[in-house]
């Protein structure tokens, strides 16, 4: 095995350890959002003890089939089963979100032997990033499909129902004008439920986002495999997406965070998301006791997606041995058997084979039509690379822009390679963000100083990169005073906006170590008179960032939950992506 095979292997193993301890913590304090992994994904490996002249195969696999593949993993490696020279084999697999984990494969972040995204675009923008980029393929194999998992919206089942579900036909149409509404569902008779509210991932990063984005482009062009990528620009298209998007209220970096803030915030939040049906079905089943209202998955009905999940054999990477590549072939084959395509429709998730009878847990019961299939639903192509980089650039182009403000703790607590390694990722993340976006910078230590009010980040990102680059660290931790600073002029932008009739999303993203230290405003008076009571989907959200240990998590946990933000934990490792994850919630 190669030496970066054996680290690939040490840091899976460091993983399994991570997810037990925290799992274990989880049981014992108010559950909070962990660092976000260097591969873009919520990990979880399956790693056996192995003998000594065992092959190792590491999978990367999209998050939607986890539950299918850890139960696959398991009963592969409990099978024995061997390479030709009678190697034992042992599978791990690490659980990634597509768009990420192919950047993160180009960038050399992770080097998994097969590599499994939700869709055929992904590989097919791997491989032509990876031969430019090395002049020559990365898999000498097509990749082979392993599942179907098609794409559509979850909503709260009784406004499913007002629109028909199961048997009205129901499409990206439908909620667009339904978005659009000002009447809102008072258009159907339920004044009580308010205008309508949607969200979905970001296309550039999952690929619930990709897939759905570019499901609405064919419905509204009209057009199926014909389409090009011209076709994406044209007025029909770019007004649609526009309606659209001007009325999300809002994004993410992967599907089940979606419907996490659903199950948490209640049916006021959000009424719909596009995400996988396995997502939608799993939630009915394994949450609902904290969904408000069962969930219903609706096929759009202009056609949608099947997301096959091919699974690739990275033969060609320069980290992949012979060995290694007959292992990733022994449990794809097993992986396709009739055994585990039955096993696939247990986790949610629909088989190859369209002769295997669907059964529950995929049932009405269960929020989900089994009578649909690609027959009744059409089966739009998968996206090419030119199609998904025109639906990517066109969603930028017409998203709902943001106002953020960053509010950096220079207390001295920050001092050495804390305060080195967060600058240069605050600095980058303002150069990451839309030129249209709005942002500015606040720092403090035992006193509050705007560097500067959010403004376009097209005047002043390089100026803030410039300056942030240049803080030190010193003095106390004036951390309840900065938050109510923060969101008291983020919300009064909010208000001139609202007055001219501009909708953004607006955010605070805040960066500290330690806990407040100078008591000039208390932690209730903070959520008493500076944060909202409840969460609102188009509030102004708080996004913060635990940088090390010092940090007050409960506190820092409630601030997000409150706004509908999200804690992230971070260290100078992990905080570059853990800005990442924020662009793409923003």
């Amino acid at each position: 095995m190669s030496r970066t095979r054996a680290t690939f292997t040490v840091i899976v193993l460091a993983a399994v350890f991570f997810v037990l301890y925290a799992n274990f913590s989880n049981r014992n304090s108010q559950p909070t959002i962990s660092t976000v992994p260097s591969t873009d994904a919520d990990t979880q490996a399956s790693t056996p003890s192995a003998p000594r002249n065992a092959v190792t195969l590491t999978l990367a696999s999209s998050n939607t089939k986890r539950n299918w593949l850890d139960q696959v993993v398991a009963e592969f490696n409990a099978a024995g089963l061997e390479t030709a020279s009678n190697k034992p084999i042992r599978a791990s697999v690490e659980h990634v979100t597509s768009g990420g984990s192919m950047n993160a494969i180009l960038d050399g972040n992770i080097e998994p032997v097969a590599w499994s995204p939700g869709d055929g675009s992904w590989v097919k923008q791997l491989n032509e990033t990876w031969q430019t980029r090395n002049n020559t393929a990365i898999t000498t194999e097509d990749c082979a499909p392993t599942i179907y998992a098609p794409l559509g919206f979850a909503m709260w089942r009784p406004m499913a129902e007002t629109l028909g579900w199961p048997d009205t036909p129901i499409g990206w149409d439908t909620i667009v004008d339904l978005a659009a509404d000002p009447q809102g569902w008072a258009s159907y008779g339920r004044p009580e439920w308010g205008k309508f509210r949607f969200g979905h991932t970001h296309p550039a990063y999952a690929n619930s986002g990709l897939l759905s984005m570019t499901g609405f482009v064919y419905g509204v062009a009209g057009k199926g495999s014909d389409l090009t990528a011209q076709d994406i620009y044209t007025p029909q298209v770019e007004d649609a997406m526009r309606a659209l998007e001007q009325n999300t209220s809002k994004y993410g970096r992967q599907a089940p965070a979606l419907l996490e803030l659903m199950a948490k915030e209640g049916t006021s939040y959000l009424h719909a998301a596009a995400v996988p049906e396995a997502d939608t079905v799993r939630f009915n089943l394994e949450r609902g006791s904290e969904l408000s209202l069962p969930l219903a998955f609706i096929f759009p009905s202009e056609g949608t997606i099947w997301a096959d999940h091919p699974y690739c054999i990275l033969d060609s990477a320069p980290w992949v041995d012979d060995d290694e590549a007959e292992a990733a072939k022994v449990f794809r084959d097993y992986l396709l058997a009739k055994e585990q395509q039955e096993l696939a429709i247990d986790n949610y998730l629909r088989p190859l084979d369209s002769s295997l009878e669907l059964h529950a847990p995929l049932s009405l019961e269960n929020g989900t039509d089994p009578r649909v299939s690609p027959a009744t639903v059409p089966a739009l192509p998968s996206p090419t690379a030119d199609i998904s980089a025109a639906v990517t650039d066109l969603f930028k182009i017409t998203k709902r822009k943001a106002t953020i403000m960053i509010v950096f703790d220079v207390s001295g607590s920050m001092e050495g390679e804390r305060i080195r390694t967060a600058r240069t990722a605050t600095a980058e993340f303002l150069t990451r963000l839309d030129p249209n976006d709005e942002v500015g910078v606040m720092v403090f230590n035992q006193d509050i100083t705007m560097l500067s009010a959010p403004q376009p980040a097209r005047d002043v990102a390089e100026d803030l990169s410039a300056r942030v680059s240049g803080l030190v660290a010193d003095g106390g931790t004036n951390l309840y005073g900065a938050v109510c600073e923060a969101a008291r002029q983020v919300e009064a932008l909010q208000q001139d906006d609202l007055s001219n009739g501009e909708a953004r999303l607006y955010g605070v993203v805040l960066l500290s170590d330690g806990e407040d230290t100078t008591g000039a405003i208390t932690e209730n008076q903070m959520f008493t008179t500076c944060l909202p009571d409840s969460a609102e989907a188009d509030g102004v959200k708080i996004f913060p960032i635990a940088f090390g240990e010092g940090a007050d998590k409960d506190v820092l946990n409630r601030m997000a939950s409150v706004t509908a933000g999200r804690l992230f934990s971070a260290d100078p490792q992990s905080i570059g992506n853990v800005y990442l994850s924020i662009s793409a919630e923003q």
